[in-house]
């Protein structure tokens, strides 16, 4: 009798893990969804007041699942891509909670998303004004990009960060050869508008590279 309850006390647990994997993983299609539309589709203040919408929404991700690095990622990433739409030094805080959320995640599982914590936080540090202002560091964008490459090394994303960073240090073949890389990744099933958007930004990044090195 004893072995029959524990049998189904078991499969009520697993039941109720892998309802909680679907919810999870169904909360974190539509936040990257959403976030393709507003990041690639919108401008000036309906996209500024869409992200505020949907950061709330991350927010209440993070809070049904604290536990799971995707939903933190999900809101660093949206915080981050807010800051970076709003700009100016009320973009700041933005970008601070976005660092707390990616670091919250790195906690919980460095490979999560294939690494995508890293990729986002060393984005960041990359992009962030340096002290006194903000926490911006490019060495330490770099150790954090090279992270993502070395968890999702033919990533479109992962790929596409590292070389635009090279870019902007003026370390032109790098940054062609990690552009390059980006612009032949595999496209995402799931994800073809974040991947459209994204390969425009490859093209235009490598063109930028091509104009520097006279290609």
């Amino acid at each position: 009798m004893a072995t029959t309850k524990n049998l189904f006390i078991t499969l009520a647990l697993l039941f109720a893990s892998a309802t909680a994997c679907a919810d999870l993983n169904s909360d974190i299609h539509h936040l990257q969804t959403r976030w393709a539309q507003v990041n690639y589709e919108l401008q000036g203040d309906p996209q500024l007041e869409a992200f505020e919408q949907l950061i709330a929404e991350a927010e209440k991700v993070t809070e049904l699942y604290s536990s799971r690095a995707e939903a933190w990622i999900w809101s660093g990433i949206i915080k981050s891509t807010f800051a970076g739409a709003k700009g100016g030094l009320g973009a700041l805080k933005f970008a601070k909670a976005s660092k707390k959320d990616l670091e919250k995640a790195l906690e919980l599982d460095v490979k999560a998303l294939q690494g995508s914590a890293y990729t986002s936080l060393g984005t960041l540090y990359a992009n962030v004004p340096g002290w006194p202002v903000g926490f911006g560091d490019s060495e330490k964008a770099e150790e954090l990009l090279k992270q993502a490459i070395a968890i999702n090394p033919d990533g479109i994303d992962s790929n596409y960060f590292y070389g635009k960073f090279l870019l902007t240090e003026k370390r032109y073949p790098e940054a062609r050869e990690y552009l390059t890389k980006a612009q032949n990744a595999a496209p995402r099933v799931d994800r073809p508008l974040a991947d459209a958007g994204r390969q425009k930004e490859i093209a235009a990044a490598l063109a930028n590279v091509n104009k520097k090195l006279k290609i």
